[in-house]
Formats: C-alpha cells, sequence, structure tokens
C-alpha cells in the first residue's frame, strides 16, 4: 500500500538507530508521513519493527513521523502501549517536534527503543571515521543510562500497583456477604488482575473483569450495611489506584515515575 504522504519532502538521509540490536533503519525518502509499526493485511510502514526482539510492545499501526521542510515532528498514532520521545509519553495524535539524538521507546518499559540520527554521507563518514565512531556510541550510551532510570522507576510503581490491587482483592474476599456473591465477585476481581499483569494488552478486558466483580457484589442485602459497604469502597478503590499506577505509573496529577 503507497504513502499517501509522498510531496514537499526533505531529502536528507535519516535512520532510526534500534538500541538494543545496534541496528540502524533507514528512512525512505521523498516521504513527508513515515510509518512506524507492523504489517497489516496489505498495509506495509515504512519502518517495519515486526522482526525485532520485543516487536509485541509495538501496534500494527504504532507512531508516525511527519517531514515538513526542514523540521521533524513524531506523533502516536492511537497505540496500544504508547509512544514516549526522551522518556515523555506522547499524547495521541499530537505532534511533537524531533531532533537528532532524540529517543523514541514503542511501549513502556524501554524494550524497543531508537535513536533518531542523521545518516552520514558515504564521502564524509570516509575523512572522519574516527569522530563518528567516538561520538554515536557516546550520545547512545547516555539513553541508554537514563532508559535504565526509568526501567527501574517503572518497575517500582509497578510492584505498588500490584501491592494495591492485591489488598484490594483480600478486602474484597473478606467482605461480610453470603459466599454465593462475595466468591463470584473475587475470582472476576482476581481474572481482571491475572490478565493485566499477563497481557497488558488486554487491559480494557482487565478493567471490565474487575468492575464485573465489584457490580456482583452488590447483589446481596449485605452489601449495603455500613461494614460491608466500605469494605467493598475501599477495595474498589484499591484496585483502581492500583489498576493506574500498574499500567501508567501515576494516578490522576500524581506520579512515582520521573520523566
Amino acid at each position: 500500500m503507497q504513502n499517501p504522504g509522498r510531496s514537499q519532502t526533505t531529502e536528507l538521509s535519516l535512520e532510526l538507530f534500534h538500541v538494543q540490536t545496534d541496528t540502524p533503519l533507514e528512512l525512505a525518502q521523498n516521504f513527508s508521513v513515515i510509518r512506524i509499526g507492523k504489517p497489516k493485511d496489505q498495509t506495509m510502514p515504512e519502518i517495519n519493527v515486526a522482526g525485532l526482539p520485543n516487536a509485541n510492545f509495538a501496534s500494527r499501526l504504532h507512531a508516525e513521523i511527519h517531514v515538513e521542510k526542514s523540521t521533524y515532528y513524531l506523533v502516536d498514532v492511537g497505540s496500544v502501549n504508547g509512544t514516549y520521545l526522551n522518556n515523555i509519553k506522547l499524547e495521541p495524535t499530537k505532534r511533537y517536534p524531533l531532533k537528532f539524538g532524540d529517543k523514541i521507546d514503542l511501549g513502556h518499559g524501554g524494550k524497543l527503543t531508537f535513536i533518531f540520527l542523521q545518516k552520514q554521507e558515504q564521502e564524509l563518514a570516509t575523512h572522519s571515521d574516527n569522530t563518528m565512531l567516538n561520538h554515536s556510541p557516546t550520545v547512545i550510551q547516555v539513553e541508554l543510562v537514563a532508559n535504565t532510570n526509568q526501567s527501574r522507576m517503572e518497575i517500582f510503581t509497578k510492584l505498588i500497583g500490584l501491592v494495591l490491587m492485591i489488598a484490594g482483592i483480600f478486602i474484597l474476599a473478606n467482605t461480610q456477604i453470603a459466599d454465593s456473591v462475595r466468591i463470584p465477585g473475587v475470582l472476576s476481581c482476581a481474572v481482571g488482575v491475572v490478565v493485566l499483569i499477563c497481557r497488558h494488552a488486554f487491559r480494557h478486558l482487565a478493567w471490565s473483569l474487575m468492575a464485573l466483580g465489584i457490580t456482583v457484589m452488590f447483589f446481596n442485602g449485605n452489601a449495603f450495611v455500613p461494614a460491608s459497604l466500605l469494605a467493598i469502597l475501599a477495595s474498589c478503590a484499591l484496585l483502581v489506584v492500583g489498576c493506574q499506577l500498574f499500567t501508567s505509573g501515576k494516578f490522576l496529577n500524581f506520579s512515582l515515575r520521573k520523566n
């Protein structure tokens, strides 16, 4: 399938340097929109990441690089796991200026990382080979150090989120209502947490299962007894906050992760 934006482009030779495999992926020239993702049906993105490690973090159509003369923009086009520019998560469909040396992560955790670079011409590389070899790895190493710190913070927030969700299920399991209602509700919430942990891409299903579990708890008259009602509401709050921390590292405007 042909890219629709094949006009008013720059002729600079560009590449996305894949950090995990030390592989440069050359960006197609003469395109005003360069798509990043994996093949789907007849659609082939200009940057195909399907063969790279951890490609499951990338959506079929994950992000785009827009070219306007000498200016470049990165756009997340509604990916499941998000797009990060220098460790900052992008808002879907919003354009962000892109500069040489910027780090692009497809998904969280720094598992699918690229550095946006200008590819050196062969003649220039012949005369300045030592300079290039000494400079490029330095940029990448600095980015990897920042990425490692970000990954540690993400693990920390995931752990807190997991603890909160388990605490919510524990409280729910000890709520003083009939077993015929309590057990299905607890199981539904527990399955939702397991789905969220094992298959992050199915987080909407996980949310639905937990919401169903909480709703089931109210199909009993004792659920509206003050002690039981308080326990259910507390469980609901812990599950919501835990899910948010586990998936995004923040709840409302409060974030444990450093950008």
